[in-house]
């Protein structure tokens, strides 16, 4: 497996973050095809904000993602960003997610 080192100027990095998020009160609300949108939708958000995605796995009630982060990106902002996108759209394209929770993320991960 060959290892690939990023470069800016002013520093090489290889970083890989595993993040673990959940729903408010750890609720079982990602199924049912919300699993399956959520997936795509991690993928696009950390690809638009030019970060590398490797992998992500959806549990009913947590989910485990393994990115890629530039250090001076920061893990905290990705993982700000990928929350509240996900979180927008789901809500749009999954209305029963309006009424379980207040919110649909923890403010932790």
């Amino acid at each position: 497996m060959s290892t690939v080192v990023k470069n800016n100027q002013h520093i090489a990095s290889h970083c890989h973050d595993h993040v673990v998020f959940c729903p408010k009160y750890r609720r079982k609300v990602l199924v049912n095809g919300v699993d399956t949108r959520l997936k795509v939708l991690l993928q696009e958000t950390v690809e638009k904000w030019g970060q590398d995605f490797v992998e992500c796995e959806v549990m009913p009630d947590h989910v485990h993602l393994l990115v890629g982060c530039d250090p001076q990106f920061g893990i905290h902002r990705l993982v700000k960003c990928v929350k509240g996108a996900t979180a927008h759209q789901l809500r749009l394209e999954f209305p029963d997610l309006k009424k379980k929770p207040p919110s649909l993320w923890t403010n932790s991960y």
